[in-house]
């Protein structure tokens, strides 16, 4: 057996455990020197109708997205359509002024300060199933009261801030975002099966389905209502982003200052340089840089993956929300980059740290609790959240969630879902409940009026 086929088969093995027609699974392509030199599918597209991944099978790629976008705008930026340091509101004039300029820089490194559509509609009772469209995005950000800090202060990243560069996009050339990405990326390139998916209703040929695992082994189908255009919703196949990492190297499409300027990692405003770039994070594996990104949305999994140095690139995709594609690609990595790569980090020893002497809170009395009892109202997203007393705690109500509860911690109370982690009652002179901030993830101190009467 020859070496070439020894990777294969150890790579194959990597995927063994998902390789079967009842279980959700991924596709892989792996690239060097401007060829593929290996694809393959694994496991099943779609459970019910029993059809296999294949090489050809089009997955959501998810947040893999943003690079695309991030492209769009170096491209426009290197034909001085725009400046990367314009302010947003020369081309989105309807998005709210905060006080504090956001760039098209800003938006593209995540320090914009923005909330991420993704939380802010759940605190709203969008659930993920829902229909969440680009016009939806877009409306919650025009909705938007304040941001999460001072542009530019900080990391942290917002899918909102890549919807508004696709409409930047939109607004700068004329075209439909997804126009723009097909005549200047897509066809240009071969992709012959890549769009930005802006109709949830559209009949899509060799889609994959997304599942989420349950108990006992089995396997729901996690439904993708959602048209993102920008931060995610680009639809593609391995063999089409295995063109899109080898244009890295060959430059096929753009220039290569635009290529180079994806490259170029953000920096916050105390001159502290940040890991992102162009939708794409600059890193490093066992000694080697790597540039890459991931995505994750409901059942989907993707990572995509780029040694520059070594024009050797890993793609893979998958419909299951179990799935840990980046670690697949390092695992991919090792085979075939074994003469090159560095020593494994033998990973340090956990250090056995005493943990500081607990402060536990003293219980609230029910007069205490029944204080914090009342409807609060939020205008920026045009929702309203009831709090209530039960058992010795409080709990916040939803007419579209299940209840949270509320529970009291150094000053103020945490929720027990991840979109409601923490929340901070505000009182006026006379030590009258006002309202709250939810704070906490990627929203931070969105404001709550507690309503009267």
């Amino acid at each position: 057996m020859t070496t070439h086929k020894t990777l294969e088969a150890e790579v194959d093995q990597l995927f063994a455990e998902w390789n079967r027609a009842d279980s959700p699974g991924a596709a892989l392509a792996i690239t060097k020197a401007g060829e593929i030199v290996y694809k393959q599918g694994y496991g099943t597209a779609n459970l019910e109708y029993d059809i296999p991944i294949t090489t050809g099978t089009i997955f959501d790629i998810a947040s893999v997205s943003k690079q695309f976008a991030g492209f769009a705008i170096a491209t426009l930026s290197d034909d001085g359509k725009l400046a990367l340091d314009d302010d947003i509101r020369m081309y989105l004039p309807d998005v709210p002024d905060f006080g504090d300029t956001i760039t098209v820089r800003h938006l593209l490194h995540h320090t914009s300060g923005l909330r991420d559509w993704v939380q802010s509609l759940v605190i709203a009772g969008d659930l993920m199933d829902d229909v969440i469209s680009f016009k939806h995005i877009l409306k919650m950000v025009r909705h938007q009261k304040a941001l999460n800090f001072e542009p530019g202060a900080a990391f942290l990243y917002s899918n909102s801030g890549y919807n508004l560069l696709a409409e930047i996009v939109e607004t700068v050339t004329g075209d439909s975002f997804r126009e723009w990405m097909d005549t200047h990326i897509f066809k240009p390139l071969g992709m012959t099966n890549s769009h930005f998916h802006d109709d949830h209703e559209m009949i899509l040929k060799n889609r994959a389905y997304s599942y989420q695992a349950v108990e006992n082994g089995g396997f729901k189908h996690a439904v993708n209502n959602t048209t993102a255009l920008g931060s995610s919703s680009l639809y593609s196949t391995v063999e089409d982003l295995a063109k899109w990492i080898m244009n890295f190297d060959d430059t096929r499409i753009g220039e290569q200052t635009v290529i180079e300027q994806m490259h170029q990692r953000g920096v916050l405003n105390d001159g502290e340089q940040i890991d992102y770039a162009f939708g794409l994070n600059i890193g490093e594996y066992r000694g080697l840089k790597t540039v890459g990104h991931s995505g994750s949305w409901r059942g989907f999994r993707s990572h995509l993956m780029h040694f520059p140095a070594q024009k050797f690139g890993v793609v893979i995709l998958c419909n299951l929300d179990t799935f840990n594609p980046l670690s697949l690609a390092e695992r991919v990595a090792d085979l075939y980059l074994v003469d090159v790569l560095g020593p494994v980090e033998a990973s340090e020893p956990e250090k056995s740290v005493k943990p500081d002497k607990e402060t536990k809170s003293e219980p609230l009395s029910p007069e205490q609790l029944a204080e914090f009892e009342g409807d609060y109202y939020t205008e920026e997203l045009d929702t309203t959240y009831t709090i209530r007393i039960r058992g010795d705690g409080l709990v916040a109500q939803h007419r579209r969630h299940d209840d949270i509860s509320l529970t009291y911690t150094d000053g103020h109370f945490r929720g027990d879902a991840w979109f409601f982690p923490e929340i901070h009652f505000l009182r006026d002179d006379t030590g009258r409940v006002t309202g709250f901030r939810l704070t906490g993830n990627r929203v931070r101190n969105l404001h709550f009026e507690k309503k009267r009467g």
